[in-house]
This record gives structure tokens, sequence and C-alpha cells, in this order.
């Protein structure tokens, strides 16, 4: 018998990189459990990270290339599914132009190089059209922090005396997150929960601030005006090292205690408390802004207010505030400076260009108007790796009849997803645990790799996939490096740190140690230099230069017909957005979607906890089972469906339409819905 042998790697069941050991026995592995030694999580494992056996072992696993013949699936040679659609490519580039291919990259193969190969692959074949998840997810709260601050930090949660977590369940999300907020409660530190839901992290709270959806700017600004106004602020930070205070302040001059009740339905007087518990806390502070803030007509804005409060307090880059890493100088992949193709019109990056100038990114929604109108020009093509929009983008209707509508529909994925299904080839990817990434910590400035550990003979790992193609398609100068080996090689060189001893590191390798108050030598990454507590970049784009709230629509212009406002994307603990769902265990746990609603609204609706119910808004309906929750869990009026599911697929009700004006994020969390009973002589 073949001893069981043991390899020390990374995580990528989420996005938290955790370091684990793996045990394979005849080549097939059979437990995963935490590494102690790895400096991120201790080894701490969560239950995704234990599913990473069932992932690779999965029975409906693709490990075959599929073409679509007719209506029917037909496997063929891996080479042979290359040759086809590198053909297909070029015939749609010959007779459309470049920039009618486009690249679409997901999160269920990975986050970091993966991201940067489909970039470089794009403008190495000559299109501009990059496109990913991240046009609705993290970016815009990495931009509305970005234009602030001219960065993402990392909170410093276990030396924090305050830590406020707006908008995030990290028990479910991030659980080493968790237990760094929870050591600075231990070590005396105050927990704050700002949410619509009173989530598992919200229950650990010494505070839980419960606010209406899309509202959170008008608190920030509330909390802005208490603490100018307590003198609860940093007079030195604020006028060495910022920009724009006093048009800010006297912005923030409207929101009184009471308009803040009125706007968040939080009472007068904690918005007072609260601001005075985070100011006597300063400057460590740690405010962390979660999804929960992004998908609303005013994310960006609500987000920018937010971040402003690192710099009234002077808590940035502060030991127990929001840490600024120090990036390790690995080697980009993308081809932006060589190829930066704006000329061709990236699709989206009129109508959204902040999106476009911060991240390079292509709009997806817009995308789909653009498959279906041919307009401003034709997008024929897509090749799309490790995501499933007809399940995860809002409008999934209009999602589906787009990707039908492609002469080429390429979808390199682990499993037959709602998106493979709608395609022309299906080519079977690789996971984590079978390949080498190189793995990056900010929060404790450290890098780490993972080593290929098991392998499937057609089943491609990321690198390879981009590189055959682009060798069939005339661009393999661009993609020289053998294997992922010599790439990791090439990222690394100007960090003076070697593959060799990263495998040496399973614990991860400290490229640095941690310095505070780096703004006091080195200037912000902004326009001006300083911290933003206005934008003239955005008044340039003919927005509002302070963080202007702007009340959600639900509010401002109710509509009768739609009295109930639906949040969507509350995590669930075994799932992460739309995966794992095929996995029997995580079934077993939690088998169906649900609805959640306060006992007020199911007593009004005449329904009770497994009651069906139609939810419908202006874009679709859909039929879903009730969960009547606890009365403090969710607010009146207030609803939560989680996304992810395919029998009850929020995405049909969610807005492709309604967007952020600087982001395009969707409407996704503050949507109006009317909801029915879905009685029997319905036709149930």
């Amino acid at each position: 018998m073949e001893k069981k042998q043991h390899y020390k790697s990374m995580c990528r069941m989420c996005n938290n990189h955790c370091g684990i050991n793996v045990y394979v026995e005849n080549g097939r592995v059979v437990n995963i459990t935490g590494l102690k030694e790895h400096r991120w999580n201790h080894g701490r494992l969560c239950v995704k990270g234990r599913l990473g056996v069932d992932l690779v072992n999965a029975p409906d696993r693709l490990k075959k290339p599929l073409k679509r013949v007719g209506s029917q699936w037909q496997e063929i040679d891996l080479e042979q599914a290359y040759d086809e659609i590198a053909e297909k490519i070029k015939k749609i580039q010959q007779t459309w132009g470049n920039r009618a291919m486009g690249i679409w990259k997901g999160e269920a193969v990975g986050f970091l190089t993966q991201e940067e190969l489909a970039r470089r692959f794009a403008h190495a074949i000559g299109s501009p059209n990059y496109f990913s998840n991240d046009s609705q997810c993290y970016v815009g709260r990495w931009i509305g922090y970005a234009l602030v601050s001219g960065t993402w930090a990392e909170p410093d949660f276990a030396n924090a005396k305050c830590t406020v977590i707006w908008g995030s369940n990290p028990p479910y999300a991030h659980p080493n997150m968790t237990q760094s907020i929870l050591q600075g409660r231990e070590n005396g530190g105050r927990l704050i929960v700002i949410d619509v839901r009173l989530s598992a992290m919200a229950r650990q709270a010494d505070d839980f601030i419960q606010i209406l959806p899309g509202t959170d700017g008008a608190l920030a600004l509330g909390l802005a005006r208490q603490l100018i106004r307590d003198d609860l602020i940093s007079h030195e930070f604020i006028k060495g090292y910022t920009h724009g205070f006093d048009a800010y302040a006297d912005h923030a001059k409207a929101f009184t205690p009471e308009r803040v009740e009125k706007e968040t339905g939080i009472p007068a007087e904690r918005v007072v408390d609260i601001a005075r518990k985070i100011g006597n806390a300063r400057p460590k502070v740690c405010i962390y802004a979660g999804n929960g803030l992004e998908h609303h007509e005013n994310g960006i804005n609500n987000v920018r207010a937010i971040a402003c409060l690192d710099g009234l307090l002077g808590s940035l880059d502060e030991e127990g505030g929001n840490f600024i890493p120090e990036k390790i100088p690995l080697r980009s992949l993308t081809l932006y400076d060589e190829k930066p193709l704006r000329h061709l019109g990236p699709i989206g990056a009129d109508k959204f260009p902040v999106l476009y100038d911060f991240r390079q990114e292509c709009h997806t929604m817009s995308a789909m108007d653009t498959i279906l109108t041919q307009k401003p020009y034709p997008l024929k093509g897509m090749v799309l790796t490790g995501a499933n929009p007809a399940l995860t983008n809002p409008n999934s209707r209009k999602v589906i009849q787009a990707l039908k509508a492609l002469d080429l529909f390429v979808v390199r994925e682990l499993f037959m997803t709602e998106t493979a299904e709608l395609a022309h080839y299906v080519l079977p990817a690789a996971t984590y645990l079978e390949h080498s990434e190189l793995h990056t910590y900010p929060v404790c400035q450290s890098i780490g790799i993972s080593p290929e550990i098991v392998t499937f003979p057609e089943c491609d790992y990321d690198y390879m996939f981009w590189k055959k193609l682009a060798h069939r398609l005339g661009a393999s100068h661009y993609f020289p490096w053998e294997d992922e080996n010599e790439l990791n090689q090439w990222i690394l060189k100007d960090t003076g740190i070697t593959v060799e001893t990263l495998f040496d590191h399973p614990e991860g390798f400290k490229y640095k140690s941690r310095h505070f108050q780096k703004y006091k030598k080195e200037k912000f990454n902004t326009p001006s230099g300083k911290f933003e507590f206005v934008s003239d970049y955005l008044k340039g784009h003919g927005y509002s230069h302070v963080p202007e709230y702007i009340a959600p629509t639900y509010m401002s212009d109710p509509n009768p017909e739609y009295p109930y406002v639906l949040v969507t994307g509350a995590r669930k603990l075994f799932y992460c957005h739309g995966r794992n769902r095929n996995f029997k265990r995580c079934r077993t746990a939690i088998p169906h979607g649900e609805i959640e609603m306060h006992p007020h609204d199911a007593r009004q609706l005449g329904v009770d906890t497994g009651d069906v119910v139609t939810v419908t808004s202006s874009v679709g309906s859909v039929d879903i089972p009730v969960t009547v929750v606890p009365h403090s869990h969710i607010l009146p009026g207030v609803t939560q469906i989680t996304h992810g599911w395919k029998e009850s697929n929020v995405n049909l009700i969610t807005h492709d339409d309604r967007n952020d004006p600087i982001d395009g994020f969707p409407l996704m969390k503050s949507v109006e819905v009317k909801i029915k009973p879905k009685r029997q002589e319905d036709g149930e």
C-alpha cells in the first residue's frame, strides 16, 4: 500500500489563502487540515477549506473537453479543442476586428496570477475587453477608498481599541479576520457592527447598529459631524496630510443626529453615542467596510464617506488602525504600458470612466447590452474562465440571452455550471491543488507559494491554457515561459526572493517588517499626494467632489406597487457566492435558498416558514421559500435573499440598468419588490 503523502500548501476555496496540510493516498486527496505554523491562519481552517477534498474529487468534475454539436455535447481531444477555438477567434477578429473578442475571469479558478494572465491574453490578442466579477464585487469599495487615501488598507484589528465592522459578516466570509477581531476584543477593544441584519458578527458586538439599506453615507457623515463638533479628531493629521477638509466639514454640517435618524432609522442619541465611542478610541480605530456598501445607487460616495473617517480620526497607517501595506515588488503580467489599447474603446469605459481609470476593468453589465445591440461595436466572442454570470450577474434572463447570442462562447470550468451549459466549447480547468501559485498576505507582509499536488491529464492550469491559445493566435512571444515554475521565477525576479526560498518557508516568507505612519515620509497615492476629503479628480469628471449622500430610491421616491426593500447576497457558511452547491454535504446542511422575513411582514402576508412566495421587482419574478426570522434579525419591510441558487435565482429580479454613476455597480442591495404568497391554487 502506498504511504500517505503530505504536502504543505494554501487554500483557495475563498480569498483568505489559509495555510493547509494536504494528504494524498494513491494519487487521491483524502484530507485537508490547517497548517499550524502558517503566519496567517495559524492552523485554523473553516468548513469551506475542508471542502477542498470535495472539490478535487467531485464525481461531476469536468475532466474532458466538450464541444457542442447541435443540442448535444461531444467529447473531443484537448489539442483539437484549442485548434478549433483558435481558428474561430481568428475568424471573428478578421471579420469584426480584434475588439470583437472579450475575455472574462471569475473567482472559481483563482484570483491573483490568474487575473493578470487573463488581462495579458486579452491585450496580447489586441482586445481591450477584459471583464471579471470585480465590476460588481469588491472594486466598488476599493475605488471608494482609493479616491480618498489612494489605497485599500488592512485593518489591524488585534491592536484596535475600537473596531467597526460595516456591512460585512466576517465569521461567514473572512474567518481569519474574525479571529483578529476577537483578539482585539480580548485585549479590551470595543466591537461595533453596523448592518442591515443581525449577522453572526453582530451577535458578538458590544454595539449593534441596525441601519436601513443604502443609507450608510448619511450615518458616516453624521458621525463625522459629531466627531468634529466634539473635537474628537486628529488636528495634526488633518492639518499636515489632508486635502479639502473645510469643504468636507461644511458638507457634513447638514447631517445632524435628527436628520441621520430620519434617513437611517438609527435613534439620534445612538448616533451621538457611537461617534463618541469611536472618537475616544482614536487613533486605534479600525473601520472595515464590507460589500454590503457596494450594490446601491450611491455606493461609491457612501464608501467615500466611511473612508473619510480614517482621516478625521488620524487612524490611517497607525498601529491598531487601518494599516497601509508595503507591497512586494512583483513583476506585473499586464500589458497596459506596452499595449494600452484605450483608443479601441473598452466596453463601458465611456460611461464609467472612473472604473476603467482605476482598474482597467470593462463593465460586464454593459457587455450584455453590447452583445445584444452590437453597439458601440460588435462583441462576437467570449472566452470565460471560472465565472458563472448566468447565475451571479444581475438580470439573469438578459445575461443568458446575450451569452446565447455570441458567435463563439468558450467556458473553462471545474463543473457544468449554468453558464457553461450555454457554451460552444467547455474546457476542464485545474483546481488550486493542481498547479503552483504565488500568494501574498498584505496584512502580515508575507509571501508564499503553493505546490502542484495532483494532476489530471486534460485539465490544464491557467498559464498553460492561455499559453496554448496565444501560441495558436500568433501571440506566443507574450507567453515565453516554459511552465509555471519559470513564470513564478520571472514574477519574483525583482524581489530578491527565489521560488526555492518560498518552498522552504511554507509558513510564509516575511518580505518586510511593518512600519506605521509612512505618510510622514511618503505621499499618498492620490492626485494631491494627500488624504483627500474631497476629490478634484471626480469633480473633473462632473461628479460631486464631496462624498455626497443621495437617499436610495425606495426612500426618496417610494413606489406603492413595490412596498418591500430587498437586500441580496448575505453569506452562508458552506458557500462562496455560487460555488459548492453541487457538494452533497453542503446541500445536506443548507439545502435551498430562502427569503428572510420579519414576523410582522409574514403575518401581514399570511405566510410562515416553509411557505413559498413569489417575489417580484420591475425586472422579473422568482419563487422562493420563506424563513421567518426573529424580530431583531431584520427590520420590518426589509427582506434578504442569498444569491447562488439555481432553483431560486435572486438575480432574476436584480437590476443591471440602475447603477452607481461613478463605478457602474448594479443595484442589488436595496431593490424595491412586492411579495405574494404562492398558494396551491396558483399551480404549485
